[in-house]
């Protein structure tokens, strides 16, 4: 019978590296089976962030993330962008309880969101909004990254 592994740490994933696909892949696994059969199956650790759901698009101008973010405030996320990499990071703190927990599904702790995006863009113009729970953070492109239109002639 194969069993399922649980990685610890990502000292050796940087964000060019081709295995950071797979550590997302590895980080929405775990997160099916902790909502699946609880948290006996992987105990939670509290130094490793976890990844939130997140989509990434490309319009004509820009690209836009969008990352699902509830009962976090703006207080709590930071947005950078260094050359291409936008990474989103915070801290979501878990709220103090006078009753015993049965079952916890939700987030707490640290979480980091990285991604390389796919063209030049003008990190001037950055915009992010958090609305009902998600972060939505809108990129332009460079001018020379633009499609331009091309009038062909006879």
């Amino acid at each position: 019978m194969t069993m399922l592994t649980r990685r610890h740490g990502r000292a050796d994933i940087t964000p060019l590296s081709p295995f950071r696909e797979f550590q997302d892949l590895y980080d929405r696994l775990d997160r099916l089976i902790s909502a699946t059969m609880g948290e006996m199956v992987f105990p939670r650790e509290t130094t490793t962030p976890w990844v939130p759901f997140a989509d990434v698009c490309e319009t004509e101008d820009s690209f836009v993330v969008e990352a699902d973010l509830p009962g976090v405030t703006r207080d709590q996320i930071d947005v950078q962008l260094t050359d291409r990499e936008l990474i989103i990071t915070g801290e979501v703190k878990e709220e103090e309880r006078d009753a015993r927990m049965h079952r916890r599904t939700r987030r707490t702790g640290e979480f980091e969101f990285r991604t390389m995006l796919p063209g030049e863009i003008n990190a001037d113009q950055v915009d992010a909004k958090l609305r009902d729970g998600v972060l939505t953070v809108t990129i332009p492109k460079a001018q020379a990254a633009k499609p331009r239109h091309i009038q062909v002639s006879t």
